[in-house]
C-alpha cells in the first residue's frame, strides 16, 4: 500500500507530456490573423529571415511533422536565409538577423560589374596579343620580301650594284664594253656617295682634301671640294663622265655628289683608291729600277695618248688636253703602273665645229710644269694642238723626275743629283 503513491507521482510527467502532445505545439504565426497570430502543430516552431530585393524579410510559422521529416525548412543558406526550428511553445518568437545583412546589397549590386570586368579583361588582353602577333608576322614577311625582291627604285640599297664575284674595279671598267663608257647612272652615283664612310685623310691641296673611304667593304678615294671651288668640281666630274674616256691609265671615276654636313656644302668626287699615292710621293720614298722607270713612263704616255686621241663614232670621244700634268696629279697603282688624275683644268676639242671647250675657272696650272709659250703668254689658244704640245712639255718634266730617281748599277747618277738640286733651288 505504501508503493502506490510513489508510482502515481512518477507517472504524472508522462501524463502531462501526453496531454501536451495531444494538445499540439503552439507557435507564433505572422499569417494567422484569425487565430490571434498563433498556430498549433505536431512538428516544430519555425522562424526564418531572408533577403528579398535587398531587404530582410522575417517569416514565423509552424512546421508540420511531414515537413519536418523532409528536412527542408530547418536549413539555412549562407548570406541569403537564416532559419531556426524549435520545439517549445512560442519558441520562434525571436529576432533573427543575417550575419552580413548590411554588406549584402552592395555585393549583390557589384556582382554584374565584377563579372563584366572578369570577362572583358582577358578578352582585351587576348585581342592585343593577337594584333601584335599579326603585326610582327606582317613585318617579318615584308622584310623577307624586300630581301628576296629588291626595290627597283633603290638599286643600291644592299650594295647589290656589284654582281657576285665582281669587285668595284671590275664594274667600273666593264662600263667600257656596256655601250657608252660614260660612267654609272646619276642615281647610282648619288646612292654610292651617300653610303660611303670616310676613314682617314690621305692628302690636301689647293682644291680641298682627299680621304680614304669605305663602300661595301672596298676602299675608295673621296676628293672633297669646298663650295667656292664648285666650278673645278663640276668641270672635273663632267670630264670624267665623257663618253669612252675609261682607260686603265686614267683614274677610274665612280661618282660625284654634293653633301650637306650641317655647316656647309661639300662637293664629293669619288674615284678608285690607290694606296701607293701620287708619283711624286712614290719617287720620294725610294728609287726605281730601269724596268720600273720604263713601266711608269709607258703607262703615263698611254694614258695621255688616250686623252689626246679623238674617237669618231656614234658615241665617240672628243680629244682632251690635260693642262695640269705633273707628278702630283699622277697616281701609282699596285702593279707600279700609273693613272692620270685631276682633270679639272682639261679642255675638250669639238672637231665637227672646230671649237675648244675651255673651262671658266680662275685656277691655272703649276708654273714649274708650264710650257714656255704659256709663261710668255704666246700660246695660240684657238688651236687645240697648242694644248697638246703643252701637255707633252709637262710630260717631259715628269719623265725627268722619274729618270733622276732611277738607280743604275746600284747608284744614282751624280749628274742627276746635281741637276735635281739646281732645279729644286
Amino acid at each position: 500500500m505504501r508503493r502506490a503513491p510513489s508510482s502515481a507521482l512518477r507517472a504524472l510527467p508522462l501524463l502531462g507530456a501526453a496531454v501536451s502532445l495531444c494538445a499540439g505545439l503552439k507557435c507564433v504565426c505572422q499569417l494567422c490573423e484569425h487565430t490571434n497570430f498563433t498556430c498549433q502543430t505536431e512538428g516544430a516552431c519555425w522562424a526564418s529571415v531572408m533577403l528579398t530585393n535587398g531587404k530582410e524579410e522575417v517569416v514565423k510559422s509552424c512546421v508540420s511533422l511531414p515537413e519536418l521529416n523532409a528536412q527542408v525548412f530547418c536549413h539555412s543558406s549562407k548570406n541569403i536565409t537564416k532559419t531556426e526550428c524549435c520545439y517549445t511553445d512560442f519558441c520562434n518568437n525571436i529576432t533573427l538577423r543575417l550575419p552580413i545583412a548590411s554588406e549584402s546589397p552592395s555585393r549583390a549590386s557589384a556582382g554584374p560589374v565584377v563579372l563584366a570586368v572578369t570577362v572583358a579583361v582577358p578578352v582585351c588582353v587576348l585581342s592585343v596579343v593577337v594584333v601584335l602577333a599579326a603585326c610582327a608576322c606582317q613585318g617579318r614577311r615584308c622584310t623577307y620580301g624586300r630581301k628576296k625582291q629588291p626595290n627597283v627604285e633603290e638599286p643600291l640599297s644592299e650594295c647589290n650594284l656589284v654582281s657576285s664575284g665582281k669587285t668595284l674595279k671590275d664594274l667600273i671598267y666593264d662600263m667600257t664594253t656596256s655601250g657608252s663608257g660614260s660612267g654609272l647612272p646619276l642615281l647610282v652615283q648619288r646612292t654610292i656617295a651617300r653610303t660611303i664612310v670616310l676613314q682617314e685623310i690621305v692628302g690636301k691641296g689647293r682644291f680641298g682634301e682627299v680621304w680614304r673611304g669605305k663602300w661595301c667593304g672596298e676602299d675608295v678615294a673621296v676628293k672633297i671640294f669646298s663650295s667656292r671651288d664648285e666650278r673645278s668640281w663640276f668641270r672635273e666630274a663632267e670630264i670624267y663622265q665623257t663618253v669612252m674616256l675609261r682607260h686603265e691609265n686614267i683614274l677610274g671615276f665612280i661618282a660625284a655628289d654634293n653633301k650637306d654636313n650641317g655647316t656647309w656644302t661639300q662637293l664629293w668626287l669619288v674615284s678608285e683608291y690607290h694606296e701607293q699615292g701620287s708619283l711624286f710621293d712614290y719617287l720620294n720614298r725610294g728609287t726605281v729600277t730601269v724596268e720600273g722607270m720604263v713601266r711608269l713612263a709607258l703607262s703615263i704616255a698611254s694614258g695621255l695618248a688616250h686623252l689626246h686621241m679623238e674617237i669618231v663614232g656614234t658615241q665617240g670621244k672628243p680629244a682632251i688636253a690635260h693642262r695640269d700634268l705633273k707628278s702630283k696629279n699622277i697616281l701609282v697603282k699596285r702593279n707600279e703602273s700609273c693613272a692620270i688624275a685631276d682633270l679639272g683644268l682639261a679642255v675638250k676639242h669639238d672637231s665637227v665645229l672646230n671649237t675648244i671647250d675651255i673651262p671658266q675657272n680662275p685656277r691655272v696650272g703649276t708654273r714649274r710644269y708650264m710650257a714656255p709659250e704659256i709663261l710668255d703668254d704666246a700660246m695660240n689658244t684657238n688651236i687645240f694642238e697648242s694644248f697638246k704640245r703643252a701637255d707633252i712639255y709637262s710630260l717631259g718634266l715628269v719623265y725627268w723626275e722619274i729618270a733622276r730617281r732611277c738607280c743604275i748599277g746600284g747608284e744614282l747618277s751624280a749628274l742627276f743629283i746635281l741637276l735635281s738640286r739646281l732645279l729644286s733651288s
